[in-house]
């Protein structure tokens, strides 16, 4: 195995170990949530603590945070070993060289500026930058895109995802502020949008390993 085929494990292992974990925890919580919120209104005393809430947002912060990091991770690589490295881009051309650099350090500001916004306009602003630096940087050259195939693309599905995940994130406070409960009901058709999404993830990214080139074949035997 190659550097650069060992570098493919990377945005995959680290999916595996923290993304889906974290997704079993966020689910499991946002259903208790609901089904506490539920047995409130009908005039029910829950038997589920109301700690289900904050530990639902906070987690939810968290795996939001783990799947903008090994989209980077996945956009990353291949940008970095078919673009930068395999052209020398620090040489050929300095500027894209340059651009690519800030955008990644860019995406990551926003991100963070992100969860440290109050305002709705800031949180609103700093989510469209953070989303504009994804949706750039898997326009870079080497990004397997499976553009033909579109609705069947790991990168299209980890986008949306990630997206999603950014939305998330910069409506938290509104939700808990909205009474008629507009926000909280986006919140939820939109994550189960990410929760299926998420499972098309695991078929699509297994599949494209293979595609890109994991595997290399033995070289043929010699017959005397």
């Amino acid at each position: 195995m190659t550097p650069e085929q060992f570098s493919l494990l990377i945005h995959p292992f680290l999916t595996i170990i923290s993304v889906f974990p974290l997704l079993g925890i966020v689910s499991y919580f946002a259903w208790e949530t609901r089904q506490r919120r539920l047995e409130i209104k009908e005039g029910d005393k829950s038997k589920i603590p109301p700690s289900v809430g904050l530990n639902h947002v906070k987690i939810g912060k968290i795996l939001s945070t783990a799947v903008v990091i090994v989209t980077l991770i996945g956009l990353g690589q291949p940008i970095i070993t078919k673009n930068i490295l395999k052209e020398t881009l620090w040489q050929t051309n300095f500027f894209q060289f340059i651009f690519l650099v800030l955008m990644f350090i860019f995406t990551i500001a926003s991100f963070i500026l992100l969860f440290l916004a109050r305002e709705k306009l800031w949180r609103g602003i700093f989510a469209t930058l953070s989303g504009m630096g994804v949706i750039i940087l898997g326009c870079q050259d080497g990004v397997f895109r499976r553009s033909n195939e579109w609705f069947w693309s790991h990168y299209y599905y980890g986008v949306i995802v990630c997206l999603l995940m950014i939305f998330s994130v910069a409506i938290i406070d509104d939700i808990y502020r909205d009474k008629s409960h507009k926000w909280r009901n986006i919140h939820i058709i939109l994550n189960c949008l990410a929760l299926l999404l998420f499972i098309g993830q695991g078929i699509t990214g297994s599949r494209d390993l293979f595609e890109i080139g994991l595997w290399t074949p033995p070289p043929a035997l010699m017959v005397f």
